[in-house]
């Protein structure tokens, strides 16, 4: 099985060359990693103890931040690093402040790529989040007496884990990961009937930090400018069904101010094509304070407002979730006690299922069915306020899943 696991390595690696000549994500990502063993060697030396960080992409991330921002201040003379599978991940955390010593995408799963790699620093604990798994990776860790964890570990049905295959795959996992700290109870009940007996649940780590996130400052510059104390939706990380919902709405209400925060700002040209009286977040100052105040729709084109954008907000519309993309992060809106509206097509999101159990959120199977409850909740005080106060609760009712997962590590 490892031989075959190598092979997949492999392919994946000449389907990645390929695809680069015709994806510029696929390309940027092949670029970058050639850089990461430079990046460790210009931040650190072979006698550095450091705690390392995987995650996929941002959102996984942002799971595991709150564990890293405690660790860091345990073990206050280790350095950090952070790497990255995707470039969508990498990209939003480099050009933002960070704790982290060192930020680089992952090296290619295999013995040559990780051990040059590592071989520039001594790991101490390693921490992968939800459920990226490289195995000649944790292999090599565990060579060298690294503490492995998986936060926020996320199992079900349908993993290779449960395939008549699967059985050299839980092996390794077995032989390798010190600790699972799973999100739901019942993600830890499919662990320990694999025999990952090393398991508990401690919860999601994000609804720690969007509690954290709620307390701070939200504060955004001009946005009380643009809204004249009217009524306020969010979309958030949106696209063209989001945005299609937009054009239903500003139809059948003039007087409700819209922000759009596109998912992928290389969107924001067409966005404006389509709402040409929109304005631009980056067009405000005071010779615009008019243009700004009279204007129905604000476009978001820049990066790190959308979680205190929210806080203005009276209802949320968060996006990828009316496609095959993957539903965005909710949580940050739920926080804030705004209703949370979105797609049906998501799986593999417990916080979903929860917000629309309790009745903190609602999803739909297109932007046409949410459009008359969309206005609904905008005509309904009483209503919206039921729905946000409902979203706030399942926020402030999670556990600190953040403490659970120190408490085991530093025992």
């Amino acid at each position: 099985m490892k031989t075959i696991y190598n092979i997949f390595v492999s392919l994946l690696i000449t389907a990645m060359k390929i695809g680069a000549v015709f994806n510029y994500k696929l390309k940027k990502g092949l670029a970058g990693r050639r850089q990461s063993c430079d990046v460790v060697q210009n931040v650190f030396s072979p006698q550095d103890r450091v705690i390392w960080m995987h995650a996929a992409s941002l959102g996984e991330y942002e799971q595991g931040l709150p564990v890293l921002e405690r660790l860091k201040t345990e073990f206050h003379e280790h350095k950090i690093l952070v790497t990255f599978f995707s470039p969508s991940g990498y990209d939003n955390v480099i050009r933002k402040n960070h704790i982290a010593d060192a930020v680089c995408y992952l090296p290619f799963d295999t013995d040559k790529w990780v051990s040059e790699f590592v071989n520039n620093f001594t790991p101490e604990i390693f921490i992968t989040v939800k459920y990226e798994y490289w195995y000649n990776l944790l292999d090599i860790l565990k060579k060298r007496n690294v503490k492995i964890y998986v936060i926020s570990a996320l199992f079900y049905e349908t993993q290779v884990f449960f395939k008549a295959y699967g059985k050299w795959f839980v092996r390794q996992l077995k032989n390798n990961v010190d600790w699972f700290f799973h999100q739901t109870p019942q993600s830890t009940a499919l662990a320990k009937g694999l025999g990952l007996k090393n398991s508990s649940t401690a919860g999601d780590t994000r609804f720690d930090r969007v509690k954290k996130l709620r307390g701070q400052d939200n504060f955004v510059d001009c946005i009380d400018d643009f809204i004249q104390s009217r009524k306020v939706v969010v979309f958030g990380s949106s696209w063209e069904s989001e945005e299609r919902l937009v054009e239903l709405l500003i139809s059948k209400n003039r007087e409700v101010k819209i922000i759009i925060a596109p998912h992928d700002l290389k969107r924001v040209p067409a966005i404006r094509q389509l709402f040409p009286s929109a304005v631009l977040y980056s067009e405000f100052d005071n010779s615009t304070l008019a243009q700004f105040t009279n204007a129905q729709i604000l476009i978001i084109d820049c990066i790190g407002l959308l979680q205190k954008l929210y806080s203005y907000a009276d209802v949320a519309v968060v996006g990828g979730g009316f496609h095959t993309k993957g539903l965005h992060n909710i949580l940050e809106a739920a926080a804030f006690g705004v209703p949370v509206l979105f797609g049906d097509q998501f799986r593999k999101n417990p916080e979903a299922d929860g917000l629309i159990a309790i009745s903190g959120a609602k999803c739909f199977e297109d932007e046409f069915f949410a459009a008359p409850y969309l206005l609904e909740l905008l005509r309904n005080d009483e209503l919206r306020r039921q729905i946000g106060e409902n979203a706030r609760r399942f926020i402030d009712s999670q556990p600190n899943a953040t403490q659970a997962i120190l408490s085991k590590i530093l025992s």
